[in-house]
């Protein structure tokens, strides 16, 4: 019952913390004065959320119930998990073969072994920022894994899948940036990881945007951060970006302005 209870202490913080202080008001200050506290606090906010869970799944990979494989035992636990935390797809755990359990289905009779991400988990790496569309749900989903190690060998891991569009969504909520305010992440690959418009989330930016946006990409993927302009629906932008160190996704906050003039 200790274990439970610290377990059910951790996801509510997970729920609440990220966005007890990252909350930006709507001000008429300059765009260029207020973007890189915006955008450290939007990166903060995210990395808050995914470090967090990162954290539950350590907590449950080192549990003896997960240690013993045997999923009639972990399941509990897990599925305290999966109560206490929104925005997400499935709670699961997987063998070293990628047979995998969920909490809401038992053994779903698939296997996660082409997973580009599986890999790095059987390696014995965590797994934070990774971009799927769920077997269990079909969601936009984002990856929260740990492996689970006995006797210093990977025997299994324990992973979230959380809803991307869900979590997007609790974010604009939460910081409540002004409408004219454009923040979105891009993964490694350059595919949009969380956006504001949930229907750009999981779509390429350089393959539905202007050459600009797609020279823009490019910077954005090649340098720690830094500033671009680009055109996106008939509208010149200012953006700021940022690479996060816990996923290796680029962060984004910008603003249009009118033709020709920049901030």
């Amino acid at each position: 019952m200790t274990r439970y209870r610290f377990l059910i202490a951790l996801v509510s913080w997970i729920v609440v913390a990220p966005f007890t202080a990252v909350a930006a008001e709507s001000t008429d200050r300059d765009f260029t004065v207020d973007a890189r506290v915006m955008l450290d606090g939007y990166r903060a906010a995210v990395e808050a959320r995914l470090g967090g869970m990162l954290t539950a799944t350590r907590t449950l990979a080192a549990t003896e119930e997960v240690r013993s494989g045997e999923w009639a035992r972990m399941r509990g636990s897990l599925a305290i998990l999966a109560a206490n935390v929104n925005e997400q797809a499935a709670v699961w755990f997987s063998q070293p073969d990628g047979s995998y359990f969920t909490v809401d289905k038992g053994s779903t009779g698939e296997t996660l072994r082409e997973r580009a991400y599986f890999p790095a988990l059987m390696a014995g790496r965590d797994v934070v920022g990774a971009l799927v569309v769920s077997k269990s749900t079909g969601k936009r989903s984002v990856i929260v894994a740990s492996p689970v190690l006995v006797g210093g060998k990977v025997t299994g891991a324990v992973g979230v899948s959380m809803d991307a569009a869900k979590l997007a969504a609790s974010l604009d909520q939460a910081i409540r940036f002004p409408a004219d305010v454009v923040f979105y992440a891009l993964d490694e690959q350059g595919q949009t990881a969380l956006h504001r418009a949930g229907e750009l989330i999981f779509v390429f930016p350089s393959d539905v945007g202007s050459s600009t946006l797609g020279a823009a990409v490019k910077t954005m993927l090649s340098r720690p951060e830094g500033v671009v302009h680009y055109q996106y629906a008939g509208s010149e932008k200012t953006a700021l970006f940022q690479r996060s160190q816990l996923t290796g996704w680029v962060f984004v906050l910008g603003k249009s302005h009118p033709p020709g003039l920049r901030p």
